[in-house]
């Protein structure tokens, strides 16, 4: 068979990797708009290798990332990719987050999140000295990765096993002929394939909309900030601290998150971006702001969450709000200590209906495969997503014969 694989981030570059592990011959092509691989949700990331503590026990969350774990340290440890198990602490200030982090405790050790454990305070500051809380829950064996840098190797790896990664190839139309699936690029040259897999990220709910699939859920950016604290200060944080995530949201608060390099990043927050690729404030796309703002699912999420909203606009525009958050769990920082850095976009769909689409969604239409959902923990799980759509991209192709 012949594939076409459209997106070159982590999952798409898995994908066909695993396409060509899997079918040795096959024709494969990856279809990447930019000019690099890894550009966009890849590689404005935090690097945090996540152990599957959050995630719904059976859902695929779950299962994909604690398979993805072990497929990563794996991959990361035969390409000599550094690899940093740093571990995290989730940290609760009250009793009400404390009984919150007992739910999360119960929820790890349902997934097999190895050796996690609760800790006091005097435990809490013996893992990071310059924390305070009322106690914590430590994921020792959450690490932090480069995964730009896992990406050029997975397109490397497709290359090697004789697959293509084409660059500056926007998709720009689908159609169906016969047995075949008809792709319009950007490039002048439209691309055959008898079996189409969307990784597309940011936009791949506008190319399943073109493939024939439902225009729901669709996908809302939103933009999170960061702050990096200064070299001097980076002392303050020998790993990852996080605080109890409100049950509410898919998103896991302000936190603070030593990366693969040494510096420590301070955020996210979470804000509507005005473009789906507006990683600054002043990014404004007017057609991806009217579809936002024109969905009946954004009306109803906004008419519910409007109160965290306007909380996390001013957090973005007031750098004293953004500090206080970090200092609930470090009082030693001060503004001085942070400065700006790069922010990133996360690809969240959300259903007509208002509701955050919390779990992965692999949806099959025909001969095109649309991975409609896949926020974070994605890149930890990108080797086992990329199992779980291959395995159902050749379960459809059998029932077709």
């Amino acid at each position: 068979m012949s594939y076409v694989v459209v997106g070159a981030g982590i999952v798409g570059l898995a994908v066909a990797r695993e396409v060509l592990i899997r079918r040795p011959g096959s024709s494969v092509v990856v279809l990447e708009k930019e000019q690099q691989v890894g550009l966009h949700q890849t590689g404005h990331n935090s690097g945090v290798v996540h152990a599957g503590v959050y995630y719904q026990p059976g859902s695929l969350k779950a299962t994909l990332c604690r398979r993805g774990v072990a497929l990563l340290r794996e991959y990361t440890a035969e390409h000599d990719i550094d690899y940093q198990e740093l571990g995290k602490v989730i940290v609760a200030r009250d009793a009400t987050e404390e009984a919150r982090l007992a739910d999360l405790f119960a929820r790890a050790r349902a997934n097999g999140v190895p050796d996690v454990q609760l800790l006091g305070p005097d435990g809490l500051r013996d893992r990071e000295p310059h924390v305070r809380g009322r106690a914590a829950l430590l994921s020792p064996h959450t690490a932090v990765v480069d995964f730009g840098q896992v990406a050029r190797s997975l397109a490397a790896d497709v290359a090697r096993l004789g697959g293509e990664v084409r660059l500056g190839a926007a998709v720009t139309g689908i159609a169906r002929r016969g047995e075949q699936v008809v792709l319009a690029t950007t490039s002048g040259q439209d691309v055959v394939a008898e079996q189409v897999i969307l990784c597309a990220g940011l936009h791949v709910d506008r190319l399943a909309t073109l493939a024939g699939g439902d225009p729901s859920p669709r996908i809302l950016p939103f933009r999170g900030e960061y702050y990096r604290l200064r070299p001097e200060r980076s002392s303050l944080v020998r790993g990852l601290i996080y605080p109890v995530p409100d049950p509410r949201y898919p998103f896991l608060g302000v936190h603070l998150t030593r990366r693969i390099d040494g510096t420590v990043d301070v955020g996210p927050n979470a804000v509507l971006a005005l473009a789906r690729e507006g990683y600054r404030r002043r990014d404004v796309r007017l057609g991806d702001l009217l579809a936002t703002l024109g969905y009946p699912g954004f009306a109803r999420l906004a008419a519910r969450h409007w109160r965290t909203g306007a909380q996390e606009v001013l957090g973005s525009l007031l750098k004293g709000r953004f500090v206080a958050a970090a200092r609930h769990y470090v009082p030693e920082l001060t503004s001085a200590d942070l400065v700006r850095a790069p922010a990133g976009v996360r690809a969240q769909a959300v259903d007509r209906r208002g509701d955050l689409v919390d779990d992965f969604r692999i949806e099959i239409m025909g001969r095109v495969v649309a991975v409609r959902n896949a926020p974070s923990p994605a890149a930890t799980s990108s080797l086992a997503i990329a199992e779980h759509v291959v395995e159902r991209a050749l379960a459809a192709a059998t029932e077709r014969g």
